[in-house]
């Protein structure tokens, strides 16, 4: 889907935080807002092994979002369908064929992670808490990006907010024992670099997932800034979470809900539900996030052909046979497997259907463009 991205009414939100909100929200998902995921990736490398590799990530993700929106916007593509056709040229269904295994994935993943903070918390069947996040992510869906955005917008302050919260009550609670993890732990060794190479690679496709956010956009300057900027952005909430974990290393590393077992540590009842309702929110703005673009991919091809966009109702239906298709997969596989097998594979899949051709293509086509030209979309 092709559009005019000047828009000089962007505000400055729009312009260099939403893109990187946006991509957190895609990044955050079921095994980050549990901290299944660090624990899988980071906390083997132990408590200064675990931050070199997050901060290896965070590099990785703001050079590849800022090249990534960067590429976008000379080419005018705001759906992934667009982007790597400008990319790739007649090999763009690579990536659509890697993209809909990491949809699947991802979908199985959340609704195993939703049905396990609902019985969890609130003693629900584990059903119970996959189907209510499936409302919602079709509730939101449907009614497109300025819906996407606001829920981008407003769900990110919240998360933000809780874990500052937390890791103050963590420091509060068992500060002392966070202070003896890093002061016993030996410098960085071993695999901390391959954890946060795997970690980037396989969330970085986000970077595509939210281009249509990008609309927003005035300037390379927006995109190559709110790249960079979007690094930090995604990963700032899983470091404060990564410190409070490592109060209880090495065996966190073996919990299935790492989050869970933290707020047991606190005794704070009532901030306990609020955690659990933050990350029902993590996972309904990551699998809002990656159902939204497949809508736009279709309502691109849509509109390529003359026929109006999708109608809230289409967008509705698409999502429900997506999650309706994916989600509840997990309930057979469960969330611990899917996580320590499922990304492995991705993270090989998508540095080869989108990191490398990026890294060498796309910024060749980047580099042969002039300034002039690249401040106005084709």
């Amino acid at each position: 889907m092709k559009v005019d991205a000047t828009n000089g009414g962007s505000s400055w939100f729009q312009r260099f935080l939403l893109p990187g909100f946006a991509l957190k929200a895609v990044i955050i998902g079921g095994g980050y807002a549990t901290g299944r995921e660090l624990a899988e990736y980071f906390v083997p490398s132990g408590p200064w092994g675990g931050l070199a590799a997050m901060l290896l990530a965070t590099l990785v993700w703001s050079v590849v979002a800022a090249l990534t929106f960067a590429l976008a916007r000379s080419l005018g593509a705001y759906d992934y369908r667009s982007f790597f056709k400008g990319l790739l040229g007649s090999a763009w269904i690579a990536f659509e064929v890697a993209y809909i295994v990491f949809v699947v994935l991802i979908l199985a993943v959340f609704g195993a992670a939703a049905g396990a903070i609902g019985a969890a918390t609130f003693s629900w069947p584990e059903v119970a808490g996959s189907v209510l996040l499936a409302v919602a992510i079709i509730a939101v869906v449907a009614w497109g990006t300025g819906a996407v955005e606001q829920m981008f917008k407003y769900v990110s302050f919240l998360l933000y907010a809780v874990y500052g919260l937390f890791l103050i009550l963590a420091l509060a609670s068992f500060g002392g024992l966070i202070g003896q993890g890093f002061a016993d732990a030996p410098p960085p060794s071993g695999d901390w670099m391959a954890g946060g190479l795997t970690y980037a690679s396989y969330n970085i496709v986000g970077a595509v997932v939210i281009l249509p956010v990008l609309r927003h956009l005035t300037s390379q300057r927006d995109a190559v800034v709110a790249g960079l900027i979007a690094g930090p952005l995604s990963m700032l909430p899983a470091i404060l979470f990564f410190v409070a974990m490592m109060a209880f290393y090495p065996a966190i590393g073996a919990e299935t809900l790492p989050s869970d077992f933290l707020l047991r540590q606190m005794t704070v009842p009532g901030f306990h539900i609020l955690f659990q309702v933050m990350i029902f929110a993590a996972l309904l703005e990551s699998g809002a996030g990656a159902v939204h673009a497949i809508n736009e991919r279709i309502s691109g091809a849509v509109e390529s052909r003359g026929r109006p966009p999708l109608t809230p109702g289409a967008r509705a239906i698409i999502g429900a046979v997506i999650l309706t298709g994916c989600m509840f997969v997990a309930g057979k596989i469960g969330l611990v497997d899917l996580i320590a097998s499922g990304y492995r594979f991705l993270a090989w899949l998508f540095l080869i259907v989108f990191v490398a051709p990026l890294l060498t293509i796309g910024a060749w086509r980047l580099l042969r463009r002039s300034p002039a030209s690249m401040e106005t979309v084709s």
